[in-house]
């Protein structure tokens, strides 16, 4: 048997105009046989209306882009080399979203990020 290790971050915290915004996402890891499907879970904490990001990145590596899913679309933004059915997302709530990989692989094991943004600063600073 061939086990798949997949490994993500539990929290992460990004700094913004309004103060700092805390990802939270669990199980903290994952192992699994080739073939089965693997859920990951982020809460976006204080931010409502907003999307979640899901990077993917193998030691060494840097972070791969995966998808970006809004909660109000009907299917997720994939990034290059990343598609349907073996990634989608999903959401419960506006704050609650899953990673969904199906028929894993060796070469999913990584470690995935979960990311947001908070969009609700009045004013953008440019140079």
């Amino acid at each position: 048997m061939c086990e798949i290790c997949l490994l993500y971050a539990s929290s992460c915290s990004f700094p913004g105009i309004s103060g700092v915004i805390v990802v939270t996402q669990s199980p903290p890891d994952l192992t699994k046989s080739k073939g089965q499907m693997v859920t990951m879970d982020c809460n976006l904490g204080t931010v409502t209306n907003s999307a979640a990001l899901w990077y993917k990145q193998v030691p060494g590596g840097i972070p791969q882009f995966v998808l970006f899913f809004h909660h109000s679309h009907s299917a997720p933004t994939y990034g290059s080399g990343f598609s349907s059915p073996k990634f989608t997302s999903k959401h419960t709530s506006n704050t609650d979203y899953q990673l969904i990989i199906s028929n894993v692989e060796v070469g999913d094991s990584a470690v995935y990020y979960c990311g947001t943004w908070d969009n609700s600063a009045s004013a953008a600073v440019s140079q």
